[in-house]
């Protein structure tokens, strides 16, 4: 597959102005069904002040893919096991090139990006919980990651030059093009298992954040690849939540659901989203609010009810949504948001008396940053008069302040927030997540761009030099668990047991750092 050169200014513009209304990748698709091992293949809502437009993982990184199966992946990606556990879902297999057997092999072949020069483009996501029990502590039998690469490993952590120039936006687009053509070479089939210790579903959470983020690249950068490769992946898995089990509480199983509703925006067929609109309508029919027992689970399915709230005109799904967060934020654990440190806990397991061994509070990267882009995709398009967004608004500003507090002087975040004794170092998920969520806050007037547009641009940057390999594979990406010692060790050439949440997380940074600069050209 070759990707297109760059689109010309004029494309870009009309891109970015009209977002929810684009379609001129996609056509209408037939009705939904394919069988699940078959390899064919809106932001609805009215956008805060934007033109276009994530783990519970008991195993995953929600990280976040509890699943029915006992297979719950989210950012729990270690999913400590809180009331049940379940083995995280979190996919995603190899070790660059180097693949499990049984697991979908990526094409050898050359597809890098294609005559992308300069074109002034610049110009321009009542059943029993099922406990999350993550896979990222796990020995994954794959091979020393640091004998597969040719890369000299970064001699420092603060050794990246920090460089606050606003990059054009045709080479973020660049960026994430090379990032999306290496897993899409390694995947050419996207509805292919995801095989790892064992076989799990395409449309498992840790896969359908990685889909969150193509589908952002898609609106500033429309590619008929991209489009088809979503689509194939919806219908190989008939549009089905994951494990196909519509009755699924599991925000986990949940997740696809976001990419359903991108995909109605290029394909309008409403019968694509039956299966998660029932399946969020079961838990909005429900009296029980207790299912976010994990921090990951909010960037997993709170966006989902926000959109079907405007696509349906329905305030029940705000309602739901708002009952679902408040009991993790003030009930679950006794609280999972500390209000004083600005910061989430990513369950009840580390709710003090819980400390690092440090004797901080134990706030992880990545289940942070699930918060932060979940608050940041239903402030998106969650309506200006509803009455749930004032307290949403509060919770981003004060999680910005806390996030700008702790940030490295390299650009990245450390794995654990507040204690860099404590597997702290650079890692890409929870920083990408951070980038994006302040790149949407400066560019919607919520943050004041004098004091985040710089942090922005830094640490983009630095997302790039430092964890960008010339072939696409992206370092510093943190396995599948629910805490700082997960997935360990996070270096420049260490390959995740699961790639595609950690390229999801850098396109939707690298998506809205281009809609920022746009927007102030």
């Amino acid at each position: 597959m070759k990707i297109r050169p760059l689109f010309n200014m004029g494309l870009i513009c009309l891109i970015l102005v009209a977002a929810a209304g684009m379609g001129a990748c996609g056509t209408g698709r037939g009705n939904p069904g394919t069988d699940s091992d078959s390899d064919s293949g809106s932001e609805s809502g009215s956008d805060s002040g934007s033109d276009l437009d994530s783990d519970s993982d008991s195993d995953s990184d929600s990280d976040s893919d509890s699943d029915s199966d006992s297979d719950s992946d989210s950012d729990a990606d270690a999913n400590s096991t809180p009331p049940n556990n379940t083995d995280s879902d979190s996919a995603q297999t190899d070790a660059r090139d180097t693949v499990p057997a049984d697991s979908e092999t990526g094409d050898t072949g050359t597809q890098g990006i294609a005559d992308t020069t300069d074109t002034n483009a610049d110009t321009i996501t009542d059943a029993p919980r099922d406990t999350h029990d993550s896979d990222s502590a796990r020995d994954s039998g794959y091979p020393d990651s640091d004998t597969l690469d040719t890369h000299t490993e970064l001699s420092s952590d603060d050794d990246t030059e920090l460089n606050d120039t606003a990059p054009g936006v045709d080479e973020i687009i660049e960026a994430m093009m090379l990032a999306n053509s290496y897993f899409m070479r390694k995947w050419p089939n996207p509805g292919a298992d995801i095989v790892t210790d064992k076989v799990r579903p395409s449309n498992l959470w840790t896969r359908a954040v990685y889909y969150e983020g193509l589908m952002a690249l898609h609106r500033i950068s429309p590619q008929p690849e991209y489009l088809d490769y979503a689509l194939d992946w919806a219908d190989s898995n008939n549009w089905n939540v994951a494990y196909q089990n519509p009755s699924s509480r599991d925000a986990d199983h949940q997740c696809c659901g976001q990419t359903y509703l991108d995909l109605l925006e290029f394909s309008p067929q409403r019968a694509f989203i039956d299966n998660i609109t029932a399946c969020i309508d079961n838990v909005v029919a429900s009296t029980v609010s207790d299912d976010w027992w994990w921090i990951d689970a909010i960037q997993m399915a709170m966006p989902i009810y926000a959109r079907l709230g405007v696509l349906n005109n329905d305030t029940a799904y705000f309602d739901k949504m708002d009952a679902l967060y408040t009991h993790t934020r003030n009930i679950e654990g006794g609280g999972l948001f500390n209000e004083t440190d600005g910061l989430w806990w990513r369950d009840a397991d580390f709710v003090p008396p819980h400390t690092t061994p440090n004797g901080e509070h134990e706030y992880w990267a990545r289940g942070n940053g699930w918060v932060y882009a979940a608050l940041t995709r239903v402030l998106d398009v969650l309506p200006g008069d509803a009455p749930q967004r004032e307290g949403y608004v509060a919770d981003f500003l004060v999680m910005s302040d806390a996030l700008l507090k702790v940030r490295r002087s390299d650009g990245f975040w450390n794995v654990s927030l507040h204690d860099a004794g404590d597997f702290g170092g650079r890692e890409l998920t929870g920083t990408a997540l951070f980038v994006y969520g302040m790149a949407f806050g400066v560019r919607t007037g919520l943050l004041d761009a004098a004091v985040y547009r710089p942090i922005v641009m830094t640490s983009w940057n630095a997302l790039v030099q430092g964890c960008l390999h010339d072939d696409g594979f992206l370092g510093y990406v943190q396995g599948t668990g629910k805490q700082p010692s997960d997935g360990q060790p996070v270096t420049y050439s260490s390959v995740p047991n699961f790639e595609d949440y950690g390229l999801g997380c850098f396109l939707l940074a690298g998506s809205e750092t281009a809609r920022l600069i746009a927007a102030q050209k």
